[in-house]
């Protein structure tokens, strides 16, 4: 197949005339700071959930200062009162679109436990106070904008949008929720990290090209009203009967002979019952072509029909590589929702481009002294590139961010370093992170142009690391010995979380990171011991952590060093059974651990795992009409009984594992043994239970509740 063109690269646009304004100290937030800009009026406007951090983690400072570095005039409307569109007015009226974002995270996810309880705190909100964002923000912040300006154009972005593009599972109300674009009214919608696409689109509605006939653009959704007649389509909107059919073009396969196929792939290709889902293409000779979309079951089907749902899912993930993706189409009712492929990924100097933007790396100075949590989490840290390879289900990183790693050149990153040594205020000597979705797939990449623009794989470290994926990180050991040899800096530490299934691949890499930028604790992703919920993770076994492991400690001792090991485990995932709980308590138990606070497996929309959980179905596996259901873990009940699995030291959750044991036939697991898992009652209401273990506060961003003492 033919690749697409190249792009215009970001930085290579003529800029728009108001470039002479000059950059702005902060963008911004109200008349006067526009007055004092002297600007009359704003090019484009941004409604954000998040508060106005100017630092370039937060989405809105980066879409910010990209649009000004092209010569817009750009506005922030931050966490405004939703209750009236009045707030949405501050700034007038923009001159090109507003822009509409819930934040850096889903808004449901940001105010929702996974027991849908309501948070009482906000990290991205000055004070860590809750409450500052409405559920389903891009919804209620573009109706606040429709009622303002109706005729402005109205462009919405951000993971809540970004993740809501189709018909999608919505957690909260345990229902099928029809695409975003519906029900926001926006007019186009720009899915991942859309630099690329937010730039383009900006400079041709400032020529003065109407939105609704802009279509063409990477990266996109929008409603049309139907198909344009030029355009094939390869229907894969409904599933044949069981039996014999005339072989069809399939969504599910991959380009090219030459592409890195499994081996669970090919066992699938050769199995012969039950039969698979057949594709119904309006033409049987069809082949992809310049101009063939693929149309996925409608919004009407999936809200009824669970099946169609999961292969829904299934199609919409194989169709994610930017080059050799097809358009999707998904009817909702009369109207059809069109996403065009993903965008071509940013090249290295379009990413050192973005992060080198005049970032003022703090909050705006309206929010006086008060804490931002999340600012203060990352203010030292430095994101070193974007994207995941590793596919696991229950993650939406690879959905917004894509599989393809963009990254920044060394020296751009070390350039950052020394502006956080040089900039900002409450600086040690400490980078708290040289890192971003995954610590260590910087500069990792498929050895061949060729295989990876043709490769259709939904992981590339899943069943087993792919032959074609380029392991080396010892780019990435030169990179930490440059930023910890820079004046000034003290340390540097890894903070983000690390594939060690990849990190064992370059020893050197381990010893390295060991001896130098562990703070003492290092936090790892086994999530389970089980290899029934481990496959629907697509996460590998839990022998690769202990191969870790052991390489960890021998690296830990030879750097005369007293340093551990905190691995957290994901519980009610698809695919667990109530036995998979018991082992890995077990499985706690004999290491010693103890977690303080776990985590439940929370269904984000279009993430594999919650197309798992809505219908029992496996997407990983070509879906039947007739294939066996996969156990999944809805109830409330159900999902506490296997989160206190996790805490299995918690007298609180004795009576319930007991009762579960014994219905389990598993009563020989109750008492006071080495080998058994809770005692036979309770403590009195004056015994002191003896703490033994390593216990973590936290599983994921915490330091341990208390030090970890050496078993014995």
């Amino acid at each position: 197949m033919n690749a697409p063109a190249l792009p215009t690269p970001i930085y290579d646009y003529r800029k728009y005339w108001a470039e002479c304004f000059g950059v702005a100290p902060f963008l911004p937030m109200s008349r006067e700071e526009m007055d004092q800009l002297g600007w009359d009026s704003c090019d484009i406007i941004i409604v954000t959930g998040d508060a106005y951090v100017d630092h370039p983690s937060f989405g809105m400072a980066v879409i910010g200062r990209v649009l000004e570095a092209q010569g817009f005039r750009v506005g922030i409307i931050a966490q405004p009162d939703w209750d009236s569109a009045e707030p949405f007015k501050a700034l007038g009226k923009p001159n090109l679109f507003f822009g509409i974002a819930a934040g850096n995270m889903d808004s449901m996810i940001n105010r929702y436990t996974a027991d849908r309880k309501r948070r009482n705190d906000d990290a991205y909100t000055p004070g860590n106070v809750g409450g500052k964002r409405p559920d389903r923000a891009v919804i209620v912040y573009s109706q606040r904008v429709r009622e303002a300006y109706k005729d402005v154009p109205l462009v919405v972005g951000s993971i809540e949008a970004s993740l809501r593009r189709i018909a999608h599972y919505d957690y909260w109300s345990d229902k099928i929720r029809r695409s975003i674009l519906l029900d926001s009214r926006a007019d186009i919608l720009l899915y991942g990290n859309a630099e690329r696409a937010i730039v383009d689109l900006a400079h041709r509605l400032a020529a003065g090209e109407p939105i609704h006939q802009i279509r063409d653009l990477r990266g996109t959704a929008f409603v049309r009203k139907r198909v344009p007649d030029d355009w094939q389509v390869i229907d894969s909107s409904d599933v044949d009967p069981v039996g014999p059919v005339d072989a069809h073009p399939d969504p599910y396969a991959m380009e090219s002979p030459a592409t890195c196929d499994t081996a669970k792939e090919k066992a699938e290709q050769v199995e012969a019952a039950p039969e698979p889902i057949k594709l119904v293409p309006r033409q049987s000779s069809l082949k992809r072509s310049g101009k063939t979309v693929i149309r996925i079951p409608s919004y009407e089907q999936v809200k009824d029909d669970a099946v169609l749902y999961a292969h829904a899912s299934r199609v919409l993930h194989k169709e994610t590589n930017p080059y050799n993706a097809s358009p999707l189409v998904q009817a909702h009712g009369d109207r059809e929702v069109w996403l065009n492929p993903p965008p071509i990924p940013l090249t290295t100097p379009e990413m050192d481009w973005v992060f080198e933007q005049p970032y003022q790396r703090v909050a705006h100075p309206s929010y006086g002294d008060a804490k931002i949590p999340a600012w203060e989490m990352i203010r030292f840290s430095v994101n070193i590139m974007r994207g995941c390879f590793g596919g696991c289900t229950f993650c939406s990183i690879t959905e917004h961010e894509g599989r393809i790693i963009q990254n920044r050149s060394q020296d751009s990153i070390l350039r950052e370093v020394e502006d956080i040594r040089d900039r900002t205020p409450g600086f040690t000597g400490v980078i708290s992170d040289l890192g971003g979705p995954t610590a260590n797939m910087w500069r990792l990449a498929c050895k061949s142009k060729e295989i990876e623009a043709a490769c259709r794989k939904l992981s590339c470290v899943y069943p087993g690391i792919c032959k074609n994926l380029n392991t080396d990180q010892m780019p990435l050991v030169e990179l930490y010995r440059a930023a910890r040899e820079l004046p000034g800096i003290k340390k540097v530490l890894i903070a983000s979380g690390l594939r060690y299934d990849l990190a064992v691949q370059t020893p050197a890499y381990v010893k390295e990171l060991v001896t130098h930028h562990v703070g003492g604790y290092l936090k790892i992703a086994p999530e389970h011991t089980e290899d029934g919920p481990l496959s629907r993770m697509m996460k590998p076994g839990i022998g690769t952590y202990d191969a870790f492991k052991a390489m960890f400690e021998k690296y830990s001792k030879e750097a005369g060093k007293e340093q551990y090991l905190i691995p957290y485990f994901i519980a009610a995932h698809p695919g667990t059974s109530d036995r998979d709980m018991v082992n890995l308590a077990l499985w706690l138990k004999r290491n010693g651990f103890r977690a303080d606070q776990v985590q439940t497996f929370y269904p984000s929309p279009m993430a594999s795992a919650t197309a798992m959980y809505h219908s029992g179905r496996d997407p990983l596996s070509r879906i039947r009409r007739d294939g066996k259901a996969m156990p999944t873990v809805k109830g409330m009940r159900q999902r506490r009984l296997h989160k206190a699995f996790l805490r299995y030291h918690d007298p609180d959750n004795w009576p319930m594992l007991r009762k579960a044991l014994k219905d389990m036939g598993l009563a020989r697991l109750i008492g006071y043994g080495q080998h058994q898992l809770i005692p036979p009652r309770q403590p009195g209401p004056n015994a002191q239970q003896r703490k033994s273990g390593r216990v973590f506060k936290t599983q994921h961003t915490g330091l341990p509740k208390n030090p970890p003492r050496r078993r014995r």
